[in-house]
């Protein structure tokens, strides 16, 4: 198949965010990874995923443009690819893939048919020809592979069709002259893609090409190779607007240019200095931070920006939280009061007393639930917001996507304890349905959230006087956990509560000196709140 002394080997490149266009610019015996001895070549490729879209929506679009009309990528599209133009019949190509279907050919055999009746892309240097040889027959062994019943289904010679026919009319003019020591074709794909298109990449990937992917949508052309991608997940998923014929006009006033130049600078590298609301329109994510009592109490005072494991990244803003159940109550009772009315002093805190406290939710979600699945099994996010059954569209854009993006990690990794006879499937569905449910005082408590500033807090006092807590009840809080909430239980009598429905291993567990039934909730004294509130505004 191929000759000893004419070989090309392909070696995926570890790009980033920030490197990838520049490396894919380079020439690539500048790049890492190029050898040539004799007529073996090794040369390093770039291959990237971009999911979803940025919130400056235009920018995208100017961007993605530039790389075709600038940075000299082709674009291939499902608008874009033609069966027909200045390419091999279709009739032919067709009829030729009836008899290889006939005949039951090996991949290897199938591609010498192909080369035989010159339906294969060529080249001109005898390395690429070699590898185009030798990609065509891994994808067809792919396909084998992957495929139920691979070969022998109708499906796949129709595949195999779309291949030859995209390839023979989009790639046969990069390749005729392609030189594998300075550039290989750089492709561009975008959008939504059919199981043809993603073996269309996979053949230009095994020949060497540079390929990068875009989908607003947040689909995945490369999800099922097993080369490591480098892959970059926007905050939002849209439906891809057409390729942009022209370049979208936009005006910047000097003042908005200049603000986010300041951004940039101080924001470089995380050094942590936020403007006021800066970080709304990001993602949230949660770390759980393990404390002693002690720590506890003096973490619940502090901004998110000056706790330990906060980081701002790629749109994305860790907030270290709290999850705590104090059981009993201090010998010192003075001192147990006070810590009590300490942490029910902050900024945004909600305290409950009594139970429920979520009207919790009894429709049927399975379907939604089933439909707002990506292809990596997860709730799409962009999915979620676009649906019917979203109640949140009220709420401001940024806040919805950190909403929607806990809703899907809550889900993805669900600590709530099953139900009898419950699967984890209808677990996380169950958690998806009580997401829908948010009472407006929570809601009203995220709203108010600046990520970088002081951490909501929902304070939680159970003597048991006041009703039970329920399964809907956990399911909220393991929500507000997974956003970046504080959550402080107090439990006098040292029972059973959140233990019921929650996995052990998502909060700390404090325990005090004595136990007491049936304690009533002391409220803090006139002077205690005035001290406190001096104490912290100063």
């Amino acid at each position: 198949m191929l000759l000893p002394d004419c070989q090309l080997s392909i070696h995926t490149l570890p790009v980033t965010y920030d490197n990838w266009l520049e490396t894919l610019q380079m020439p690539l015996y500048e790049r890492p990874n190029f050898q040539k001895e004799g007529e073996r070549l090794e040369i390093g490729q770039v291959l990237a995923q971009f999911s979803g879209i940025p919130l400056e929506e235009d920018d995208y679009y100017n961007q993605i443009y530039d790389y075709v009309h600038l940075h000299g990528m082709v674009l291939l599209s499902a608008d874009s690819l033609d069966h027909s133009k200045g390419g091999v019949p279709v009739r032919c190509a067709k009829e030729l893939i009836s008899e290889m279907k006939r005949r039951n050919l090996s991949p290897s055999q199938i591609v010498a048919l192909l080369e035989e009746e010159n339906l294969m892309v060529s080249s001109a240097n005898k390395i690429v020809q070699s590898k185009i040889k030798e990609a065509a027959i891994k994808t067809i062994d792919e396909f084998s592979r992957k495929e139920e019943r691979g070969l022998r289904t109708d499906s796949a010679f129709s595949v195999l069709a779309d291949v030859v026919q995209w390839s023979y009319n989009h790639l046969q003019d990069l390749l005729r002259n392609a030189d594998p020591e300075k550039n290989m074709p750089k492709l561009l794909w975008y959008g939504s893609f059919k199981k043809s298109h993603q073996y269309l990449i996979y053949f230009a990937m095994k020949i060497g090409c540079d390929i990068a992917a875009f989908s607003p949508e947040g689909s995945q052309i490369f999800s099922s190779v097993e080369e490591k991608i480098f892959t970059h997940e926007y905050p939002l998923k849209k439906a891809a607007a057409p390729f942009p014929a022209s370049k979208r006009n936009r005006s910047a006033t000097t003042a908005y240019r200049a603000s986010k130049e300041i951004e940039t600078v101080l924001n470089y590298e995380g050094l942590g200095f936020y403007k006021p609301w800066q970080l709304k329109d990001y993602a949230t994510a949660s770390v759980t931070l393990k404390t002693t009592f002690d720590e506890l109490l003096m973490l619940a005072q502090e901004k998110a920006l000056f706790r330990p494991a906060f980081e701002v990244k790629d749109t994305k803003v860790k907030i270290p939280v709290v999850f705590s159940k104090i059981y009993g109550v201090s010998k010192n009772r003075r001192e147990y009061w006070k810590h009590i009315h300490t942490v029910i002093g902050f900024e945004n805190t909600i305290l409950i007393r009594e139970f429920p406290f979520s009207t919790g939710a009894n429709n049927d979600f399975r379907f939604h639930y089933r439909n707002a699945l990506g292809q990596d099994g997860k709730i799409d996010p962009g999915k979620m917001i676009e649906s019917r059954y979203w109640k949140y569209r009220h709420l401001p854009s940024g806040l919805q996507i950190g909403l929607a993006h806990a809703i899907r990690e809550m889900c993805a990794n669900p600590k709530l304890k099953p139900g009898l006879h419950e699967t984890l499937e209808e677990t996380k569905t169950y958690l998806f349905t009580q997401a829908m449910q948010i009472p407006e005082i929570f809601l009203k408590m995220l709203q108010r959230f600046d990520y970088s500033q002081a951490v909501p807090k929902v304070v939680i006092y159970n003597n048991e006087l006041n009703g039970l807590m329920t399964r809907p009840d956990a399911a909220l809080l393991l929500l507000l956990n997974q956003f970046g909430i504080d959550l402080v239980l107090f439990n006098p009598a040292a029972r059973n509560d959140i233990e019921n429905f929650i996995e052990a291993s998502a909060f700390d567990g404090h325990w005090l000196d004595d136990i007491v039934f049936e304690q009533e909730f002391k409220k803090p004294s006139i002077i205690h709140r005035v001290i406190f509130h001096r104490f912290f505004k100063k």
